[in-house]
């Protein structure tokens, strides 16, 4: 322990390197601000795309959640690589594949949702290379003293490019014939500068060494510190690269067979997936990718619901800071409970607002001179728009909102009203193509209008806020904590694995849902899962905060393992009275 303060103590002024790292950081986390940016877009490009396309509920739910599946594969594929080619040279074919993406995405011609998909899936196939590669290579390149903080900015950058799309969005939500075409191409822009900007950083100075080219370690390290001694900093990753070989002798199916027999390892494993799974099913990806959708749902126009996107994803990103801060404050254990408690009353407060939408729908009343099957068969606006055939129009400025329900042209993306084939008499001036959105006429076919849209605005904010200083990115650092070190690559990948599990049930199933159980209903059901996620992590999850990792493995260890422990360290005690060595004291 002492020849580990004596080393500290020479180690060279790092100081004047903080430029070119913050650089180097910044182009590599541009691959985290790709993945905030698609994850975000696709909530304003649907409204649109829904229509251009004709999509169904099950098409939606497919281009949303392709994205997802695509990049839980090839985050699988990307921890292969890495150590195979590079770090460097993953994340810049990430950069290229998002670009090849992006491209795809924005000339899908709209009589072919095949094509959008696909372009869906490879966008897909970036992202999962960058969310494996850039952490890493950030990690590997920043000096220790500031690398924790330089790692967050990754997550930082993932809530720039979220709110960063929703600006995109509102700005071409007017068009609606090419909007989303723009805003689904933009991303090709920072991927591009990404893939060349790399052609002038090195290559992770860890990763050469753990192939053998240590003088070409030396010169990237020299480059990325600005300095010329670097015999220090070289000689402890030779030295952490021989131990992770000595650790890393099993591979991953030995590894998680190892880490199920080891009590203390199975408990932490135990507890990593379930904050992972929690972080999910509490449904945040909801918010990020159906944010435009629902509160559409709650009664804004589309090109308002857009722009009110920004609201929540400016939240999540001020908010990022407040988590950055307080983690290390506060402490994990606490942040994240008091998380699920603000997230629950956010889902409360969008269960409550839609359910009272629903309750006070306006009713369908007014006279309707000639026979359409929608204004007889329904007798509220609710009824109305759940009908793909129907639609709901009212006189705008009314303190009632009363209305008619009208057969709506299908084949339109507007689908404004049109009259049924066998009518005879029809109001020609009620919400048609010319008139279906002016100062007289509001036009429905999804919405109701409602007194309440403000506790969707409301509740999605409220939520926000509790998530991203607290289940946001505390399941990513506990992770990093509770595992040693010879299990932490594989049960972080396993942790993440079943992240990218539960983002993809719920992106899949959210409109399956509002359809099924109603949307209320669907918010009522995520809070039930989201007190049961606080329940279970209030019996389990330990507190990490200064903690050593030893410290950590202790937390989990149940008495009779830590005696058992104590027994064996004892008798080797007895064999070996100068102490353990990093051979001898294994277990």
């Amino acid at each position: 322990m002492a020849e580990d303060f004596k080393v500290e103590e020479h180690r060279p002024d790092e100081s004047g390197s903080k430029f070119y790292v913050i650089v180097l950081t910044v182009f590599a986390t541009i691959g985290g601000l790709l993945f905030g940016y698609d994850t975000g877009i696709i909530s304003g490009s649907m409204l649109l795309i829904r229509d251009d396309f004709q999509l169904s509920e099950i098409w939606q739910s497919a281009i949303v959640s392709s994205t997802i599946g695509a990049a839980a594969v090839f985050a699988l594929i990307a921890g292969v690589l890495v150590d195979k080619i590079g770090r460097k040279k993953v994340i810049m074919l990430a950069s290229f594949v998002f670009t090849v993406g992006a491209i795809v995405m924005a000339i899908s011609p709209v009589d072919k949702k095949e094509i959008l998909l696909v372009g869906r899936l490879i966008v897909g196939a970036g992202i999962g290379f960058a969310s494996m590669s850039v952490p890493v290579y950030v990690a590997e390149a920043a000096p220790s003293h500031i690398r924790g903080s330089l790692v967050t900015v990754n997550q930082l950058f993932i809530t720039v490019g979220i709110l960063l799309s929703s600006i995109i969005a509102g700005a071409f939500s007017t068009d609606k014939e090419n909007g989303w075409r723009y805003m689904l191409g933009i991303a090709g822009v920072p991927s591009v500068i990404q893939f060349f900007g790399f052609f002038f950083l090195p290559e992770s100075p860890r990763w050469l060494v753990g192939r053998g080219k240590v003088e070409e370690a030396r010169k990237a390290l020299q480059k990325i510190r600005k300095l010329d001694n670097v015999d220090v900093e070289l000689s402890e990753i030779e030295k952490s690269v021989e131990e992770t070989r000595e650790e890393n002798k099993y591979n991953m199916f030995q590894c998680f067979v190892l880490m199920l027999k080891t009590q203390p390892v199975r408990r932490a494993l135990v507890l990593g997936c379930l904050l992972q799974f929690f972080q999910q099913l509490c449904g945040i990806n909801t918010v990020i990718y159906y944010s435009g959708s629902i509160l559409r749902v709650s009664g804004f126009p589309s090109s308002l619901a857009i722009w009110l996107s920004c609201i929540p994803f400016s939240v999540n990103f001020l908010c990022t800071f407040i988590g950055i801060y307080a983690v290390e404050k506060a402490g994990r254990r606490v942040l994240t409970l008091l998380s699920f408690v603000g997230i629950i009353i956010a889902l409360i407060v969008l269960g409550a607002g839609f359910q009272l939408s629903e309750k006070n729908s306006p009713p369908v009343s007014l006279y309707l001179d000639n026979s359409s099957s929608c204004h007889y068969k329904y007798d509220s606006c609710n009824g109305c728009i759940k009908d793909e055939n129907c639609g709901f129009c009212w006189e705008d400025g009314k303190e009632d909102s009363t209305g008619w329900c009208l057969h709506v042209y299908k084949d339109h993306p507007e689908r404004y009203a049109v009259p049924e084939v066998n009518t005879t008499h029809y109001n020609e001036t009620l919400c048609n193509k010319t008139n279906y959105d002016t100062e007289r006429y509001d036009w429905a076919n999804d919405f109701c209008p409602t007194d309440y849209s403000w506790m969707a605005v409301l509740g999605l904010a409220l939520f926000v806020i509790a998530f991203a200083p607290g289940l946001g990115p505390n399941p990513w650092t506990i992770n990093s904590e509770i595992y040693p070190l010879w299990a932490r690559g594989t049960g972080t990948s396993l942790a993440t694995c079943v992240n990218w599990i539960g983002n993809l049930i719920v992106s899949f199933t959210f409109l399956i849902l509002l359809k099924n159980i109603t949307t209320y209903g669907t918010f009522y059901l995520f809070c039930g899962i989201s007190f049961l996620g606080m329940v279970i992590l209030f019996f389990i999850l330990p507190e990490t905060k200064n903690k050593t990792l030893e410290e950590v493995e202790e937390l989990f260890m149940s008495k009779e393992y830590k005696e058992k422990r104590d027994r064996e360290h004892k008798e080797k005690y007895a064999v070996d009275n100068n102490g353990y060595t990093a051979e001898n004291s294994k277990m």
